[in-house]
């Protein structure tokens, strides 16, 4: 006798009870019932649910006759295979059956079996549910155990495809025989097999199924280790198949190695009334209760063995109630004698709304009611699948379209005391109806863990968890789970424990220093407040300064032979070219925006090419007047100045077609590189059309090198008239400085290549500057008496 079983008796009896004092369900009827037993034993089963079918005195298959009593439907197979055998039978006859604890998903099957309705919720559920409390406590490492038959490969099956789904690993698996009928040495190295899988392993977590009977072998192995001392702490899972204290525990049972364990159970509620009705029976008067007074007997003889040596073997039973522990008898439904109510409760509704429903017809037009003899089992069903209901407790009972019951699972901590006593504490919920994202939940701090673990949250992995910053290499022949952790290449992160890979940052972000994090980019460009913009622009400023009073001392002594023998026009040209060269160079600092990025290189390149315009016509110039001097020579037309004006102004207007060309077809814009650096943003001016800007750095340099070819011609004329010299010399600056210039412009980015332009353009402008205009500056300031026309005549002759 299991006595846990007896509560599911009491709850079948306590539900019919309800019903028939209830007026408002089936009215001037009395709900009955049989109870009989199949011992566990298949051909039993098939007899006992034959029995059920025919008449009580005679049993004869197919036959029943002369009886008051209608069958109308049959609540029971506690387990899969019991269930499986029993829908066998009642699928010919067309009864329905109602089983208050099979899980097995093939019963779901409504075209095999479809007059099974399932008072259990799917299994489904319950699978999902081991998943979330894995990942909720980042168990990676665990062990499985499961009997050697269908329902326990069907288990791990389905199980396993979903640890593989998530991450999860089964570090072993056990089977468990259904039956065990060995010798005992075949015993001993069994128990010694299990013993290696549950101690050579570092897992802490073993999920266990099975029902009553492949869970006694497993009881015997813990048993054993207890009794040589040898208990190992681990956190049991175990679904809701498998009640641990459903087991006659006398010298065959040992529970502490349960203390702490989670399992999944049917989901229960506080049914009102219950406990009265408990407290009501009497073994001395069982009033057709069969099974009370053997009972009776049986705790009295548990509470004796139990160490309580002047028991009252007369006490009542208010009294042995209160002494029983749980492991005999608990004194709340459990979930499978809650689904025993709810499925004595959906017939009575059923049956009521099928009687309610008739009683509205009439047959063939007479006035004679319908009876619920007459009917027709299979009519029956259409009520029993769409039933709702709230029951006493405020729990919905209806089934889906599979006809299970539309239900989840309580989590409950098993916590079991010295003395074997044992409680249990509802601690999660999986409610496939809640909310997305509410469908598990689990209160951690009301859990009770094995002393093994010093009340601390256990842990089971293969391999220590990778920090952020981190991400799991996997080794080769090895579990998933069991890898190594290597950081993330530079520029990526992971920012999650247990990280898979790394993530790459957004274009406009970099990893941190610990790499756990993206933070934003800091903006490049060349700014007034840094050093080199500083530097930038005071060199900028000052040459600007000396050039304006270059300028100036050149406009106020513009009558002396110095200046005028070198066509004062074009030097006052030079002047200002370069005196916005220096000031261009200012658009090259601060942050880059449309008008900068439009002005910047078409201002440069065409000031600068007007400045070596010029250059090139105070050459040519040079070249002409000493022409000009020699006796009966031609040269002396061509000093006129608009032929030095059209040398500037075509070789100028060379470099404005290009600009245009350049500024209508793919002007510079400004752009953002986020690629180049790895922790900055440079904000920069594109070029647009690089072709067309180098087009234009070509002409340049060939306006310069044709300057420059020219001067070296000129270089030994008279020193009276001759500039070709110094020409010579800031042209081979300017040259050197804007070859230089190319090769350090393509190899760096950001500030600095716009800080590479700033400097050619300064250094390139103040070679000219300084070669061609501060020998004049020294003799107009220091050596006036140099500046004459007698000193000039005396030179020439």
């Amino acid at each position: 006798m299991l006595p846990k079983n007896y509560q599911h008796i009491l709850a079948f009896v306590f539900a019919v009870h309800e019903i028939n004092k209830n007026p408002n369900l089936l009215l001037n009827m009395t709900l009955g019932f049989r109870i009989t037993d199949n011992y566990y034993f298949g051909r039993m089963t098939y007899a006992t649910t034959l029995q059920l079918l025919s008449d009580r005195e005679r049993w004869v298959p197919n036959y029943k006759c002369d009886t008051q009593e209608k069958l109308w439907a049959i609540i029971g197979g506690l387990s899969s295979e019991t269930s499986i055998q029993m829908s066998n039978v009642l699928g010919i006859y067309k009864v329905p059956q109602l089983s208050y604890g099979s899980f097995d998903p093939a019963l779901s099957d409504k075209t095999q079996f479809p007059f099974f309705y399932r008072m259990v919720p799917n299994e489904d559920s319950q699978y999902k549910g081991i998943i979330q409390l894995l990942l909720h406590f980042k168990w990676k490492w665990v062990g499985l155990v499961a009997p050697d038959d269908d329902g326990g490969e069907t288990f791990l099956r389905i199980l396993t495809a979903l640890f593989v789904e998530h991450d999860i690993c089964a570090a072993f698996t056990q089977w468990t025989p259904a039956t065990f009928k060995s010798t005992g040495k075949s015993f001993l190295m069994y128990m010694e097999k299990i013993n290696s899988f549950f101690s050579g392993s570092k897992v802490n977590v073993i999920v266990a199924n099975g029902d009553i009977r492949t869970l006694i072998i497993l009881s015997i192995w813990l048993d054993y280790q207890g009794a040589k001392g040898s208990l190992i702490g681990k956190v049991w899972v175990m679904t809701a198949q498998w009640d641990f204290t459903a087991v006659n525990s006398r010298g065959v049972w040992f529970l502490r190695p349960f203390h702490g364990a989670l399992s999944f159970t049917i989901h229960t509620n506080e049914v009102p009334g219950f406990q009265n009705f408990l407290q009501t029976l009497d073994p001395q008067q069982p009033n057709g209760d069969i099974f009370l007074q053997d009972f009776y007997k049986y705790a009295i003889e548990k509470l004796h063995y139990s160490g309580l040596e002047f028991l009252d073997r007369k006490m009542t039973w208010t009294k042995l109630m209160d002494l029983l522990p749980g492991a005999v008898f608990e004194a709340s439904m459990t979930g499978q004698s809650y689904s025993t109510y709810n499925a004595v409760h959906a017939v009575a509704r059923a049956l009521n709304d099928m009687y309610s429903s008739k009683r509205t017809q009439r047959k063939m037009g007479k006035t004679e009611l319908w009876k619920l003899q007459n009917m027709p089992q299979w009519q029956f069903h259409h009520f029993l699948r769409t039933i709702r209901f709230n029951n006493s407790a405020g729990d919905e009972v209806s089934f889906n379209e599979n006809q299970d019951w539309v239900a989840g699972y309580d989590i409950v901590n098993c916590i079991v005391f010295p003395n074997e006593s044992f409680t249990r504490v509802k601690v999660g919920r999986v409610d496939p109806q809640a909310w997305m994202g509410q469908a598990f939940s689990i209160k951690d701090d009301m859990i009770t863990w094995n002393n093994w673990f010093n009340q601390t949250q256990p842990h089971s992995v293969c391999s220590v968890s990778c920090l952020s910053g981190y991400r799991k290499k996997e080794q080769e022949g090895k579990p998933i789970c069991c890898y190594q952790c290597t950081q993330c290449p530079e520029g990526m992160i992971s920012n999650r424990t247990d990280a898979g890979h790394c993530d790459k940052c957004p274009d406009d972000k970099h990893a941190n220093h610990n790499q756990d994090n993206c933070i934003p980019k800091t903006i490049h460009f060349l700014s007034i407040n840094d050093t080199l913009g500083i530097v930038s622009v005071f060199t900028s400023l000052c040459l600007s300064v000396i050039t304006s009073l270059i300028l100036v001392t050149f406009v106020k002594y513009r009558d002396t032979p110095i200046i005028k023998a070198n066509n004062r026009d074009i030097t006052y040209l030079l002047l200002l070219s370069l005196l916005l060269s220096f000031l261009c160079s200012l658009l090259f600092i601060g942050q880059p925006n449309k008008v900068t990025c439009l002005l910047r290189q078409s201002t440069f390149l065409l000031v600068f090419s007007i400045a070596v315009s010029s250059v090139l016509a105070k050459t040519i110039t040079v070249i002409l007047a000493f022409e000009a001097t020699k006796p009966g020579s031609q040269m002396r037309k061509w000093l006129r100045k608009r032929v030095t004006n059209a040398i500037v102004l075509f070789c100028s207007l060379g470099q404005l077609g290009i600009c245009a060309v350049w500024l209508a077809t793919k002007p510079p814009f400004p752009e953002l590189d986020m690629l180049s650096q790895s922790r900055e943003i440079i904000v920069q001016c594109h070029e647009g059309s690089v072709t067309i800007f180098y087009c234009a750095l070509s002409y340049m340099g060939f306006l310069a090198m044709a300057s420059f070819l020219v001067a070296f011609l000129a270089r030994n004329l008279p020193d009276s008239f001759n500039e070709a010299k110094f020409i010579s010399f800031s042209i081979s600056v300017f040259c050197s400085v804007w070859v230089c210039f190319v090769p350090t412009y393509l190899s760096t980015k950001g500030k600095y290549m716009v800080a590479v332009e700033i400097f050619s353009i300064l250094a390139s402008g103040a070679g000219l500057l300084s070669c061609i205009f501060f020998p004049k500056c020294y003799i107009i300031i220091l050596k006036p008496g140099l500046n004459s026309k007698k000193h000039v005549m005396s030179k020439r002759s």
